[in-house]
């Protein structure tokens, strides 16, 4: 599976040149679905479960000095993994297809929960979906 996302022309660009290893989205209903599916069959969480999953992530990393304990049993309370992908297809902005200048595919290397690193647009002692990248494919 591919996971496509757009970015800012300056994190493009370092991207691009091998700079930046990672990318960070927020830890929000959105990305949640777009990265994470419910493992137990049958069942899709609602809006409000969604948003409150994202609630025990985040306060997963400020409330236990045992930050990746805390994080992997909120995980497994919700049934939350994250899902396959194999490309991280980037793009400066919404090019055209045909615009091959401004798309980048990736190797994609998995996604953590974590910290960020600022110079790479992070929020300092922020946690964030960080999305790892391999080689440019």
């Amino acid at each position: 599976m591919n996971l496509q996302l757009s970015l800012k022309k300056r994190w493009f660009e370092m991207t691009k040149s091998g700079i930046k290893t990672e990318d960070y989205r927020e830890i929000t209903p959105y990305w949640l679905k777009r990265l994470m599916f419910y493992s137990a069959d049958g069942y899709t969480l609602t809006n409000s479960e969604l948003e409150e999953a994202c609630s025990d992530i985040l306060s997963s990393s400020q409330s236990s000095s045992d930050y990746t304990e805390h994080l992997e049993y909120h995980l497994d309370n919700w049934y939350l993994k994250f899902k396959s992908f194999s490309i991280n297809t980037m793009t400066l902005g919404y090019p055209s297809k045909k615009d091959t200048e401004r798309i980048l595919k990736l190797e994609h290397k998995g996604i953590e929960i974590r910290e960020g690193n600022p110079e790479w647009g992070a929020e300092p002692g922020r946690i964030y979906f960080v999305i790892k990248h391999g080689k440019i494919l």
